[in-house]
């Protein structure tokens, strides 16, 4: 079934719309209480390169603090204190910007200019947002969804509608079908089920005003379904595999509804050739940019990890790379010598086996600065599934739906799992989840994503939230 775009997608559209109309209007409205009451081409024309620069850097912070992440709490208090944290980052790199740019790539000396603007920018950014997100909850303009089918991953969704209500969605009603492919319906969602007579779905449609139909089973193997969601096209609605709404608005193949035919259809590797080429450049040039970067923390790194516990500096494991190929992963030792002497161990929170150092290298991503080296090798990748030890892929293959699928593509550093999943896969749940992470990343990888993940592990360094 060919799909539209989420509503999500076209709201932080308009998120990133809106704040570059309101950052450039700012910029306007800085000039004209600065100058007096008239803006000559000149003057906004010398200000508008630097101020450009300053705007794309706000733009990124404001991607990596989740302002463009529609889930996240938007309360005024919530929205205030991030803001603040926004203008004191900017602020930093904007000053940084004008010290060294000042003479060399722009005449002005803006440093004035940037005080007024950044406050009249704060207040209009805090007023859009509390207005989009007041519009965005609105139940008037949210799309009515209608389920054919229910199971477990149904009931996921309805709970993320609910407790999402800025995605523009409102579940309006259940249909059950007959066919022996769904679960019973639980009774706090009883008052949402509707006749189950397909032949009666447009009329169902009309009377409660869908705009989204999602669909348990697939309509190749229900001729009816089929039949009755045609008849359906002329009122211009939605129509979904539940699998694919549920990546839509949680980022996560659900590996429990998906068969073989779903990697056949959606992971054809010939279409990523010209990327595959691109990223594989990208992961040296990035990896000596970050090594060189890291030369001078390189002393106080060892040194720190061979005075605080005793042990060697590096710490190397056997992992399981792209097609089940296994090499030594290397990094820095963040754990007590022996830790695994009652054999493979998964790695928990509050581990006592961490050092004191380790815990430190662990949360800001320092400990995997040697694996940079795997990456030059070609036996990583900057970003990709988390790498594995061969126990525990032997172990989870035979536990969990198309886990040995993550091997399809080189682990790395960093990934989709590893920044939107928990923070450790310790339990059969917690692995479960991050392995649908890892098939969106590998159905949907590309620049942008890759991009998205970086700038969302910068954040994660930043405060601390890894491993």
């Amino acid at each position: 079934m060919e799909s539209k775009s989420l509503t999500k997608s076209a709201k932080k559209n308009l998120l990133i719309v809106g704040d570059l109309i309101i950052l450039f209007s700012s910029l306007w409205l800085t000039l004209f209480l600065r100058y007096g009451l008239t803006v000559d081409y000149d003057l906004w024309q010398a200000h508008l390169f630097p101020f450009s620069v300053i705007i794309i850097i706000f733009l990124i912070i404001f991607y990596i603090e989740d302002f463009y992440e529609l889930g996240i709490g938007k309360g005024k208090v919530d929205l205030l204190n991030r803001l603040i944290q926004v203008i004191v980052i900017g602020s930093a790199f904007s000053f940084t910007f004008f010290y060294i740019g000042a003479n060399r790539l722009f005449t002005i000396r803006p440093q004035r200019v940037f005080f007024i603007y950044i406050a009249i920018a704060a207040i209009l950014i805090y007023l859009w947002r509390l207005w989009f997100y007041q519009v965005a909850r609105s139940p008037k303009i949210a799309d009515g969804v209608l389920f054919i089918g229910y199971n477990k991953k149904v009931g996921e969704i309805i709970k993320q509608i609910q407790k999402r209500p800025e995605l523009g969605f409102q579940v309006r009603a259940i249909m059950p079908v007959t066919n022996g492919q769904t679960e019973p319906i639980p009774d706090e969602y009883q008052n949402l089920v509707v006749a189950a007579d397909l032949n009666q779905l447009k009329e169902i449609c009309q009377k409660i005003e869908v705009q989204t139909i999602i669909t348990t089973v697939h309509p190749r193997e229900d001729k009816n379904l089929l039949k009755n969601l045609f008849n359906c096209l002329s009122l211009k609605i939605s129509f979904f595999e539940l699998a694919k709404f549920y990546e839509n608005i949680t980022g996560k193949i659900p590996v429990t509804t998906i068969e073989q035919i779903w990697f056949l259809e959606n992971l054809t590797e010939s279409k990523k050739r010209t990327y595959n080429l691109i990223k594989n450049i990208a992961d040296v040039i990035i990896s000596i940019i970050l090594l060189i970067i890291s030369l001078p923390l390189l002393p106080f790194i060892i040194l720190a990890v061979k005075t605080t516990s005793s042990g060697p500096i590096f710490f190397t494991q056997v992992r399981m790379g792209k097609d089940g190929k296994t090499f030594t992963a290397i990094k820095f030792r963040t754990m007590v010598t022996g830790a695994e002497s009652n054999g493979p161990q998964w790695a928990a929170k509050n581990d006592p086996r961490i050092t004191r150092v380790g815990k430190f290298l662990r949360k800001t991503r320092i400990d995997e600065i040697p694996q940079l080296i795997n990456v030059l090798k070609g036996e990583m990748s900057l970003i990709g599934p988390r790498p594995e030890r061969p126990e525990f892929v032997e172990q989870l293959k035979n536990q969990i739906p198309f886990y040995q699928e993550r091997l399809m593509i080189k682990p790395g550093l960093t990934g989709w799992a590893q920044v939107m999943g928990p923070n450790y896969g310790g339990s059969l749940e917690e692995t479960m989840e991050k392995i649908q992470y890892d098939l969106y990343y590998i159905k949907n990888r590309s620049l942008a994503l890759d991009l998205s993940i970086l700038l969302k592990t910068i954040r994660t360094v930043l405060t601390k939230k890894g491993q």
